[in-house]
């Protein structure tokens, strides 16, 4: 009983040390990777899909892309270190790439790397509506809320084990933490509501960075309003990982306001 009760202990003294604050949001989370091995293993998936995937190579899509992602990425940075945290993205380098995918997605895994799918442009419309999708996505990779997922995928298979360990271990189910931890293969349960936290706090953060960035933070109810129409009927929200779009765009409006202050 003593040995158990001294495990506990230990484990949540190791849970106590491995947490961090998010920017602007101040949450505390649950980080228990190195930020070093979360872009190294980002770095391997990335190269992975770039290699089997149909990457435009020139064009004015792709030129949109860049151009945008360079001025958020900046206004990330002149964010962070004005508030002591430009360690949250020292290990970024940062690259925007487009693919040809019908799917309206997009993505950024640690270490800066974005993916924007052409699907997602036609509703983007503009470099403002890009702008938005955009800034939503560093957000996430800002707010390493990705680490967090994989942190409690980590505790609740291993009890905590370290990555590396994990790894030699349990390569499958590690990998097959690392590809939930940013939405892949999710499942109704538990994590749902969390994520569905993860959502409201990228939107905010999102908003914040691409008002930085000269962009109009308007854009985002007119984004997600034509996401909504191009999604029909909502499906019932505990069976989604995102924020039903309704929702989505009354907290929206709520922090609209909140931008005024970083206008450039």
């Amino acid at each position: 009983m003593k040995q158990l009760t001294f495990y506990w202990l230990l484990l949540i003294s190791f849970v106590l040390v491995a947490c961090s604050t998010i920017p602007i949001i101040g949450r505390k989370q649950l980080n228990l990777v190195p930020e070093s091995q979360m872009v190294a293993l980002s770095l391997t998936s990335y190269k992975q899909f770039l290699d089997t995937s149909n990457v435009y190579t020139s064009g004015a899509q792709l030129q949109m892309v860049r151009n945008t992602g360079l001025r958020i990425s900046r206004a990330v940075e002149k964010f962070l270190t004005h508030n002591n945290m430009a360690d949250r993205v020292n290990q970024f380098n940062w690259e925007f790439n487009l693919v040809k995918n019908e799917t309206p997605n997009a993505w950024c895994m640690p270490g800066g790397k974005v993916v924007f799918y052409d699907g997602i442009l036609p509703i983007c419309r503009t470099e403002h509506g890009v702008a938005v999708v955009m800034g939503h996505e560093i957000a996430h990779a800002v707010a390493r809320h990705g680490n967090e997922r994989m942190s409690h995928g980590l505790v609740a298979q291993f009890g905590g084990m370290a990555l590396d360990v994990a790894l030699q271990q349990e390569p499958e189910k590690t990998r097959s933490i690392f590809l939930s931890a940013f939405g892949i293969g999710t499942q109704v349960g538990v994590m749902l509501p969390f994520s569905r936290k993860q959502e409201y706090e990228s939107d905010k953060m999102g908003l914040i960075f691409l008002t930085m960035a000269g962009y109009d933070p308007n854009e985002a109810i007119a984004f997600w309003e034509r996401m909504a129409a191009l999604n029909g009927p909502s499906i019932p929200e505990f069976l989604s990982s995102h924020p039903i779009d309704s929702k989505r765009v009354e907290a929206l409006k709520k922090i609209l306001p909140e931008m005024e202050q970083y206008k450039p």
